[in-house]
């Protein structure tokens, strides 16, 4: 697969009103208010145990953030993490290994993630799970188990708190705010790192922020890590970085990407926008993209067995509807056109199957008379017409499909559960769009953290962690399990512990 790779001129000519880097003048750098061995934009799922272990190492440390709260995404995130070797495991008898975490991560995701930053963040995600779990940290019943929504684990090392991601920020909240109480950590909030300082060579030496005044300061810092999170609140940086549009707008609103433009514009690059991949489809609220997600359908065929069909806007069966692995469900979803599928179903299925969706019967049957999204027609070519679907694709798809179970052949797609017909009108169609909550690209690091630059050099003094490296870097082209939030925990953790150099 062809890398994808964003370059600082080439974002930034896109990109109206992000600023070039410029090295910091000389009156500039005297009156810079203070010096810090860390300085850490963002206080979130990577910036929080960054700071709250270098703080352990006695080390001064800034934290910056453009929001008037700390915890970042782990407000609304599920709070997914997966890790080997962890009390919880014990607990219930499942022997695993980071060795094993490894190959299941990297066959889940098609060994597309970085396997250098995939074998970091397996070989110390148990520690970080014990680290949470002895500060009170607890998972839900039944956990650790295999899956959840997404592809399954070979081992079961799926582990999450009852709350998501509210029960990991409940731990480390305490933990953060005992070492700003303490002093060694001072914490900026509604407050944007808007440049990074430089010196001639490319080090970075500090941080220019702006206050909600509009009052510029600079901070001078040993090491600046850059955990502001990923851009999946800002539509048309996403769309340049992935290059596919962003269609629901459900993300944290402070993810917009300010920590990439910042490590672009030290001289660091971006990747990983090739790995996207849309989570198999959710109701769109209408089509002035992005759009409020207002619902999605039930698709695992092991919770409801499939009734009805799935079409594209060809009219065209692109899946398996009762094809059992998510992952190929939304790959195939990811070819079609817009990424756009079309739940097709007739009177008989809405009457006598369980629901598609987590909505009342009521509230669906409501929706085919009000919603931009539903449509419905006594004939399968008229329903074409007003869901926006090749009407003669449609209707030659019903007939092979009606064909095929009466003969009782196999199905052409190979699908199994084929209850009843599409034969008894009026017809329904249900539109349903990929969608998804994380950016796939990011800053790229190496093995250390580091930012790098395009020709592998790192950046003096420059980090990352969190969703500002991409969700590829540890997830690849899938929705790989727990590998976005346990990364970004992990990344930070090891940072603050022990790869930042806090004292000379």
């Amino acid at each position: 697969m062809t890398r994808i790779v964003i370059h600082k001129r080439r974002l930034l000519q896109g990109l109206a009103g992000a600023a070039a880097l410029s090295v910091l003048p000389a009156w500039r750098r005297a009156a810079a208010a203070a010096a810090y061995d860390v300085i850490v934009v963002g206080a979130g799922t990577a910036g929080m145990p960054t700071a709250i272990f270098a703080a352990q190492r006695e080390a001064k440390v800034l934290v910056i953030d453009r929001a008037p709260v700390t915890g970042g995404t782990l407000d609304r995130s599920t709070g997914q993490m997966a890790a080997a070797g962890t009390v919880f495991q014990k607990a219930k008898g499942i022997v695993d290994s980071a060795d094993a975490h490894y190959d299941d991560n990297m066959r889940i995701n098609n060994y597309t993630a970085d396997p250098v930053l995939t074998r970091l963040f397996v070989d110390n995600a148990g520690d970080t799970l014990n680290w949470l779990a002895a500060n009170g940290f607890a998972v839900r019943d039944g956990h650790p188990v295999k899956g959840g929504g997404h592809e399954p684990f070979l081992t079961a090392r799926y582990q999450w708190g009852e709350e998501g991601g509210k029960s990991i920020y409940k731990v480390m909240d305490p933990l953060f705010a005992a070492a700003v109480a303490k002093g060694n950590v001072t914490l900026a909030l509604n407050t944007a790192a808007v440049d990074l300082i430089q010196d001639a060579a490319g080090a970075v030496l500090g941080v220019t922020c702006e206050d909600e005044a509009g009052r510029k300061q600079d901070f001078m810092g040993r090491n600046v890590v850059l955990a502001a999170g990923g851009c999946a609140a800002n539509p048309r940086l996403y769309e340049e970085l992935h290059g596919t549009a962003l269609t629901a707008q459900i993300a944290y609103p402070y993810s917009q990407g300010q920590g990439l433009l910042l490590g672009l514009g030290a001289g660091g690059y971006v990747r990983g926008g090739e790995h996207y991949n849309p989570l198999f489809g959710t109701l769109l609220a209408d089509d002035n993209q992005p759009s409020e997600p207002q619902g999605g359908f039930i698709s695992d065929p092991e919770r409801r067995p499939p009734w009805e069909i799935y079409v594209n806007a060809r009219g065209r069966r692109f899946v398996r509807e009762d094809e059992a692995s998510v992952d190929r469900r939304e790959k195939a979803l990811g070819r079609q056109p817009g990424h756009r599928m079309w739940v097709i179903a007739d009177r008989a299925m809405l009457d006598q199957a369980p629901p598609f969706m987590s909505w009342t019967k009521d509230k669906v049957m409501e929706a085919f008379d009000s919603h931009p999204m539903f449509a419905k027609a006594d004939t399968v070519e008229a329903l074409g017409v007003k869901a926006g679907i090749d009407p003669k694709g449609l209707a030659d798809t019903v007939t092979a499909y009606n064909a095929a179970l009466a003969a009782g052949a196999t199905d052409p797609l190979g699908r199994r559960h084929r209850p009843r017909p599409l034969a008894q009108g009026p017809f329904y169609a249900v539109r349903f769009t990929g969608w998804t909550v994380i950016a796939f690209a990011g800053l790229a690091v190496d093995g250390q953290l580091r930012v790098i630059r395009a020709d592998g050099t790192p950046i003096p003094n420059l980090y990352a962690a969190g969703e500002v490296i991409g969700a590829g870097a540890t997830s690849g082209n899938a929705y790989t399990n727990g590998s976005m939030v346990t990364p970004a925990l992990t990344f930070g953790r090891l940072l603050g512990q022990k790869m930042l150099k806090v004292k000379a």
